[in-house]
């Protein structure tokens, strides 16, 4: 993800104080949830499921109900678990690849791709050009050039397009051009390495240092990991003579760390044309890990991400000579205006729709550790109005009780359901003897699930009334048209932030409403079948936004997910975006057994 994401990840919330620690943290993505499920639907389809997915769908039951049943509102009904799923087709050469995959050979042949990927430099930044035009780009070249080499089955059997010349978007044709496909996403850029810290990293930031345990060096875990175990288990498959029904799709951005614009916009742009609104079985993207807390270990894929705006404030004072000023000058107004945004903050909140939820049901239904502090609130109830709408009507309304205690965990827990704020540049004024006459902030947003950019928008222009009506100023706020004025306030949000709405929350049924699979079950499925039964599957939340932005209309089923995962290193975010970025060598062809399951038992579910 973008740094800014990154950087401001969700951490699961801590386990309770005589809880076993917890092994791992949880990564800008995430902290979590899960929609609510009727148990009924649950029974009615259970034979069904074994049918359709091989094994049957766990249905959980209450020890302190002696029929088995369980209230469609508990938090054991709001997050079944389904049994793992395995592939039913096999073939001695899929058991081979199987073998391969688990063996010291693929360890050290994955090593040496991985390597061979880190060593080529492929570094984007915030001021490049159009593609085409700044010569930064062509550092792509050498990287799509090394994947022609290292993977040959891949390039002699799928279709490769470059879309914007950079972006790589690969198609396996399946047999049956009736089911919608999979696709798998990963980017090629990574974030520069500053010059002055190249010192400071244990090995060098591009040499794919392999020590034994973890390959070093940038774009070891953000996310080349993603992009080399796809393309690896892609490899095996067609080695293995694996032939899919289900078109599988690659679409490799490049530009992602700066936002995505020239890359997944373009890519998803051309998936869209090709195979229409909601023309995709289901999306995998970076995101989401697994990690413990509450006594448990979660499964935590991405299905939902929060909305994006960045504020442009400009306040307009006359200016003159600093020997003779006024009262406040245009600093002094910004200022104000600056101390009065962050003197009133959001209120922390739950929607229905919030994922978070989802994960606080599942720690009460199945955590030993799950904080009475936080059950005692469950299940959670929404109120007729949230805070934000009660003030837009200058009505008070009860405090969100859940919300409020759930935000005691600290700020990475906090924000998963609360907007937050950030007054992050600030710049006026030009001469140590000259009134500034022209002060400008920028203030970033994060939007709560359920909230909207427009309710951000309207709460600053209130504020900024205030203070414009003290000292006899004028808001522009939030038109195109308007320009800046003498003795004013302007605020803009300008293209392509804007604003940016909370995404669509990934559905997450474990059974569609006639039985058939879902790909949230064969996520799941496919998750629990690699690592086991005691690995608990939770809906993710992400604090910030990754190349999945630009999918939406392509299908309702986007998840947010890396699935490798080495027990002993825990969750861990290797140095992301940072010195002494790294890999776990076992999680990462852990990521490859799964992609290469996953691939398995999508074609087989019994889906559209």
């Amino acid at each position: 993800m973008v740094l800014a994401e990154k950087s401001a990840a969700a951490m699961l919330p801590a386990p309770a104080a005589n809880a076993a620690p917890a092994r791992s943290r949880w990564r800008t993505a995430g902290a979590f949830a899960l929609h609510a499920l009727a148990f009924a639907a649950v029974a009615k389809t259970s034979w069904t499921v074994y049918q359709r997915l091989h094994t049957p769908t766990s249905t959980p039951t209450s020890p302190s109900s002696p029929t088995g049943s369980v209230p469609a509102t508990s938090s054991l009904a709001k997050c079944p678990q389904v049994s793992p799923l395995v592939p039913s087709e096999q073939s001695s050469a899929l058991e081979e690849m199987e073998a391969y995959l688990k063996s010291d050979k693929f360890r050290d042949d994955t090593v040496s791709r991985m390597a061979g990927a880190i060593r080529i430099p492929t570094e984007s930044y915030d001021d490049l050009g159009p593609v085409g035009e700044d010569p930064r780009w062509d550092a792509m070249y050498p990287f799509a050039e090394y994947l022609e080499k290292t993977f040959p089955l891949v390039h002699a059997h799928l279709s490769l397009e470059k879309v914007n010349t950079h972006g790589l978007l690969y198609t396996w044709t399946g047999s049956d051009k009736s089911l919608r496909p999979t696709v798998l996403m990963a980017h090629q850029d990574v974030v520069p390495v500053a010059e002055a810290t190249v010192d400071q990293w244990t090995h060098p930031p591009y040499s794919g240092y392999y020590d034994g345990k973890y390959i070093w060096g940038r774009g070891a875990s953000d996310c080349k990991n993603n992009l080399i175990g796809i393309l690896e288990a892609v490899e095996l498959l067609l080695n293995a003579g694996f032939a899919p029904k289900r078109t599988v799709v690659l679409s490799f951005g490049f530009d992602e760390e700066i936002s995505g614009w020239h890359g997944a916009n373009y890519l998803a742009k051309a998936l869209l044309e090709r195979y229409g609104r909601d023309g995709a079985a289901v999306i995998v993207d970076e995101g989401g890990g697994i990690a413990s807390t509450w006594g448990s270990v979660f499964a935590l894929p991405g299905v939902g991400e929060k909305g994006y705006t960045d504020v442009e404030i400009i306040v307009r004072m006359p200016g003159g000579h600093s020997s003779i000023p006024p009262a406040h000058s245009g600093i002094g107004v910004a200022a104000e205006l600056v101390t009065l945004i962050e003197a009133n903050p959001y209120e922390p909140h739950f929607h229905a729709e919030n994922p978070f939820l989802g994960l606080l049901e599942c720690g009460n239904a199945h955590s030993p550790d799950f904080p009475p502090a936080l059950r005692k609130h469950l299940p959670w109830k929404e109120s007729s109005q949230t805070c934000d709408v009660a003030e837009k009507n200058n009505k008070k309304t009860k405090k969100d009780k859940l919300a409020l205690e759930a935000a005691k965990q600290g700020p990475a827990v906090k924000y998963l359901f609360t907007t937050s704020l950030a007054v992050d540049v600030i710049g006026g004024g030009v001469k140590n003897n000259a009134l500034p006459e022209r002060t400008r902030v920028l203030v970033n947003h994060r939007i709560n699930v359920g909230d909207h950019v427009s309710d951000i928008h309207g709460r600053l222009t209130k504020l900024a009334e205030q203070v414009a009506e003290k000292h006899n100023l004028t808001v522009h706020a939030f038109k195109d048209d308007e320009v800046e004025t003498p003795r004013s306030i302007k605020l803009s949000s300008s293209a392509p932030s804007f604003g940016l709405e909370p995404a669509p929350v990934t559905p997450t049924l474990v059974v569609g409403k006639d039985g058939e699979a879902t790909p949230y079950g064969v996520l799941s499925g496919t998750t629990r079948a690699l690592y086991g039964e005691e690995v608990l599957m939770a809906p993710a939340l992400m604090t910030g936004n990754t190349d999945t932005k630009y999918y939406w209309d392509l299908t309702a089923h986007i998840f947010r997910y890396g699935p490798g995962y080495d027990p002993e290193q825990g969750f861990d975010l290797g140095g992301i975006h940072t010195v002494d970025e790294k890999l776990s060598i076992v999680a990462h062809t852990r990521g490859v057994q799964w992609y290469s399951m996953f691939i398995r038992n999508m074609d087989e579910a019994d889906m559209a």
